[in-house]
C-alpha cells in the first residue's frame, strides 16, 4: 500500500503530461490527379483550453516558405487533420519537418511545440507531367 502511494506522489501531474501526440501521416501520391501532397494526424492525450490554435509548419518540398496550416481548439475534438495543398520536388528518401505548436489565443504565448519528419519511399518523378483522366470518371484527358 505505501508503494502505491509513493508511486503515485512520484508520477507526473496532468501539468506535465503532453497535450498531443502523432498519430501518422506521410506522403500521398495521386496518380490520376498527377500530384502530391502530405500531411499528419495528431491526438489530443488531455485537455487543450478552447480557442487554444494549433498552428502547423510543414516543410515545402519545392523550397521556399513553408505551409502553415491553423486549427482551433474546441473541448469535444480529439483529432486534429493537417494536410498540405498540392506539393511538388519531393525526394525520396529526404526528411520533411512538421512542427505543431500550441497557441494562447489570448496573449500569443506558445504553450506547447511538437515535431516530426515525415519520409517518402518515393520521388515524385513517379507521377505523370499532367493529369491523364479529367473528371469524376476516368475520361482521357483532352489533347
Amino acid at each position: 500500500m505505501m508503494a502505491l502511494a509513493l508511486a503515485a506522489a512520484c508520477s507526473p501531474g496532468e501539468g506535465d503530461a503532453p497535450y498531443l501526440e502523432f498519430l501518422g501521416g506521410g506522403f500521398v501520391f495521386n496518380y490520376r490527379l498527377a500530384q502530391a501532397e502530405y500531411g499528419f494526424v495528431v491526438k489530443r492525450l488531455r485537455r487543450i483550453p478552447d480557442g487554444t490554435i494549433l498552428e502547423a509548419v510543414l516543410a515545402n518540398p519545392g523550397g521556399g516558405e513553408p505551409f502553415v496550416l491553423r486549427e482551433t481548439a474546441a473541448w469535444d475534438r480529439l483529432e486534429y487533420v493537417f494536410r498540405s495543398p498540392p506539393v511538388r520536388g519531393v525526394k525520396a528518401n529526404h526528411d520533411y519537418r512538421v512542427e505543431v505548436r500550441l497557441i494562447d489565443p489570448v496573449d500569443r504565448r506558445v504553450l506547447a511545440t511538437y515535431a516530426r519528419a515525415f519520409r517518402s519511399d518515393v520521388d515524385q518523378s513517379v507521377l505523370p507531367e499532367r493529369a491523364p483522366v479529367v473528371g469524376p470518371g476516368y475520361q482521357p484527358a483532352p489533347r
